[in-house]
């Protein structure tokens, strides 16, 4: 099956809410970078000292615990509310996760000198000392990220999706407030003077690493109310024998085997970067720790609103897919996140490359010409590979939701050869004043490698990824953006030629040339007949149509054509009077309510769901005849559903256990 799966108005509703916190909190977060590379810069010693410290904990907690939780708990959590005892088992997984995460931060927090010196290269001792200053007050936010992690997958497992994405919001507002603290208390850069690391003293690290520890406390603390709204009441219990963690404990194995590999890399590609300013001669405004850490703020931005959201919100059900061993749901599902995704991130991807010296003039505010020239550089690099990164990220949810942490280990292997290729060679042929320019450039096109060879393999294993349909929705998306391209450079231009330079003029030209630039690309894909658009929006379009000078827009961004039809509708419609029937392009896509063929050419088109408040679309229809089901007419309910049955018969209750769809026919562990 490769249409859209049956329970997308869940998943599509999981995803906005899960996006609108995600919004708010990348706002929040650009913000709070902003108030701090106003406090501390973009390059010198004392910003690029800070970025490595408070790095550390975000890299130690993805190696150590991050990777483990999305693999393992998800899926775990999901069968234990399966289970009269599923809530003993999920208080004793909790209990664990928290004794095990206070020793690992000590451990972490004792190490710190040392994880500074893997990560980083600096020519100057002083830089090197105050890095390590910073990592005693910064390390300890491993706790805290690994507390937030356990309770929001809890969260998520309970379809719970909100908190999870709001939480991050209260971690930015305690950091800004510590941060204007800190320009208030001792001035922004360069005035400050606090841009060499022999500036610094006891009180300015106090205040700047201490402020952005509370705010991860913070962040970890405000989930355990929403713990109970969501009827979880946890109580510490101790002991996991014999609750079925054997299997748990592999698919940790081999995720910490995973991100082992992709850290080697990264301390490789974090050593080279910090080695740029001490290699380019005497040259101010060198990228390096500082600056790769603005650029990839930005790259994420765009990934983080939906491609996170909609993933997260697919993997419970992707876990409860394959758990329940439903191959044709599963590839159902990827084929759906892809494309959606990709109709995004391709989009994001043109507006911010046109738009990267504006956007980082936003950014940084207080920095240099030089500066933002430096940075926008690094931006535009890893832009370009935002939408392999999207798709990549979707069959990283397939891999975890089979719990076949291993099949991805070569995947990531790949990946991190190509970036330590890559980053070495940049080191070798360019100047050092854009060794992280190649560094990014190295991160795109592994993250394109990633996503080929990791579809590739899913392919064999889900007999098929709807690549063709897939790739003629990129094809599509690249052809309107090329476009969109275009015309946003010349409005671009046109602008600069205009107006001064500046704040509000990089303000305006972010909103004026963004928005040119997304009306030309969904005119054309509106043209192209990508339907996946409708998917993306669907969402959005009822809140801004709230707003009364947003109407015209909602009404020009709204599907046309006939009402209630999703992406590439797989339904066979009715034959019309005088033409042929419409043929299937794959699979049939059957929706809750089952319309396995239509009696006559009469019938009629599903309506959509109309919005509280408004009147119906259309009058209620009463449900045509259904032809007899055959083997392939039989519909899909999701699981949950009370209807629902796996995909393979002889999964259905009082059959044998043996199914077509099981590990061996695929060659890994399900």
């Amino acid at each position: 099956m490769s249409g859209e799966p049956a329970d997308d108005g869940r998943l599509r509703r999981g995803a906005a809410l899960m996006a609108s916190g995600t919004a708010v909190s990348r706002l929040l977060g650009l913000l709070r970078s902003m108030v701090l590379f106003a406090a501390i810069g973009a390059t010198g010693q004392a910003a690029d000292a800070f970025a490595v410290a408070n790095k550390l904990p975000n890299v130690m907690y993805m190696l150590l615990v991050g990777g483990v939780l999305n693999a393992v708990l998800v899926p775990q959590v999901v069968r234990a509310y399966k289970t009269a005892k599923g809530q003993q088992y999920v208080d004793r997984l909790l209990t664990f996760g928290f004794v095990a995460l206070a020793g690992l931060t000590l451990v972490l927090t004792l190490a710190a000198p040392l994880l500074v010196r893997l990560y980083a290269d600096a020519a100057s001792q002083a830089q090197m000392d105050l890095a390590v200053t910073f990592a005693y007050w910064c390390v300890p936010q491993v706790f805290f990220y690994g507390v937030y992690a356990l309770l929001g997958q809890v969260l998520n497992a309970r379809s719970s999706f909100g908190p999870y994405m709001w939480a991050p919001v209260v971690n930015n507002v305690v950091s800004i407030i510590g941060f204007v603290a800190f320009i208030v208390a001792f001035g922004a850069v360069p005035e400050s003077g606090l841009t060499h690391a022999s500036a610094w003293g006891s009180s300015q690290v106090l205040l700047l690493a201490g402020s952005a520890t509370a705010g991860v406390m913070a962040q970890a603390l405000v989930l355990f109310p929403a713990l109970r709204a969501a009827g979880v009441r946890y109580r510490p219990r101790w002991g996991l024998r014999g609750y079925g963690l054997g299997r748990a404990g592999a698919v940790a194995t081999w995720t910490l085997v995973g991100l082992a590999v992709g850290q080697l890399g990264y301390v490789i590609v974090s050593r080279v970067v910090s080695q740029a300013p001490g290699a380019a001669d005497g040259a101010k405004d060198v990228a390096s720790n500082a600056a790769y850490d603005a650029a990839f703020l930005i790259f994420m931005l765009p990934h983080s609103l939906v491609t996170v959201s909609l993933a997260t919100a697919m993997f419970t059900r992707l876990a409860e897919q394959a758990h329940d061993r439903d191959t044709r749901a599963v590839r159902a599902s990827l084929s759906y996140g892809l494309r959606v995704v990709g109709v995004f991130t391709v989009l994001a991807a043109a507006v911010i490359a046109v738009l990267a010296i504006p956007v980082t003039r936003l950014i940084l505010p207080s920095a240099t010409s030089a500066t933002t020239a430096a940075v926008a550089q690094v931006v535009i690099a890893m832009i370009v590979g935002l939408p392999a990164f999207g798709a990549w990220s979707i069959c990283q949810r397939v891999y975890f939701a089979y719990e076949d942490t291993r099949s991805m280990v070569p995947v990531q292997v790949v990946m991190a050869v190509v970036v330590v290729a890559g980053s070495l060679l940049s080191r070798v042929l360019l100047p050092a004043t854009a060794w992280v320019v190649g560094v990014g450039l190295s991160m795109s096109l592994s993250y394109l490698v990633g996503a080929v060879v990791a579809l590739r393999h899913l392919h064999q294993r889900l007999h098929g990824v709807d690549g063709g349909r897939v790739l003629r929705l990129h094809l599509r998306a690249t052809l309107a953006a090329v476009v969109a391209i275009v015309v946003g450079l010349v409005l671009l231009l046109g602008t600069e030629a205009v107006l001064p330079g500046g704040l509000v003029t990089a303000l305006l030209e972010c909103v004026l040339v963004g928005s040119v630039m997304g009306l030309v690309y969904v005119a054309l894909l509106r043209a192209l007949r990508v339907r996946e658009l409708d998917d993306l929006l669907r969402p959005i379009l009822p809140r801004l149509s709230r707003i009364g000078p947003l109407r015209p827009l909602v009404r020009l961004l709204a599907p046309s054509g006939r009402a209630g039809r999703h992406a590439d509708d797989d339904v066979q419609s009715p034959p019309s009077a005088g033409r042929e029937p419409r043929r299937a392009t794959s699979s049939p896509h059957y929706p809750l309510t089952p319309w396995a063929a239509w009696p006559d050419s009469s019938a009629p088109e599903l309506p959509e769901p109309t919005p509280p408040g408004a009147a119906p679309l259309a009058p209620e229809l009463p449900a045509p005849r259904r032809a007899p089901r055959t083997h392939r007419s039989r519909p899909h309910y999701p699981p949950g559903h009370p209807l629902y049955r796996p995909s393979s018969p002889e999964l259905w209750p009082g059959a044998d256990d043996e199914s077509t769809d099981g590990p061996d026919t695929h060659g890994g562990p399900v």
